[in-house]
């Protein structure tokens, strides 16, 4: 019998980390060689830290992070408006039924890690650690 994966709390289906995975890497490989019709896009080092895809395959939220995290916002404004091209070659790579639709967000990860790091170094909670 098939396992339902319709609670939440399951986190994603293999499917859904295999698909996200096929498209970090694609998104990756093309924005490292500069594949995209936009100078102003193939200016910046652009890292595809993860990909989560919906349960149905139809949504793709790519976390990315310019090189030094400088120009945010434009790199998420120059994806934005090369989606539509991002999203065809991406197709190409994919043997689904339809194309997900591409949404980019900033990766906040590397901040959210030195925030933590940060956090151990405070005397009271080294103390509270080590205790």
């Amino acid at each position: 019998m098939a396992k339902n994966r319709s609670h939440s709390s399951d986190g994603p289906s293999t499917r859904q980390l295999r698909v996200g995975e096929l498209i970090r890497r694609t998104l990756s490989d093309v924005l490292a060689r500069g594949d995209i019709h936009d100078p102003d896009l193939n200016r910046y080092s652009i890292t595809v830290g993860e990909v989560r895809v919906s349960p149905d395959l139809k949504i793709a939220t790519a976390f990315v992070v310019p090189l030094g995290g400088k120009g945010q916002d434009d790199v998420l404004e120059l994806l934005d408006r090369n989606r539509g091209e991002l999203r065809r070659i991406v197709s190409k790579n994919l043997t689904l039924k339809h194309s997900p639709e591409l949404r980019f967000r900033l990766d906040d990860t590397f901040d959210r890690m030195d925030d933590t790091r940060r956090m151990f170094e405070q005397d009271d909670v080294r103390r509270d650690v080590e205790s």
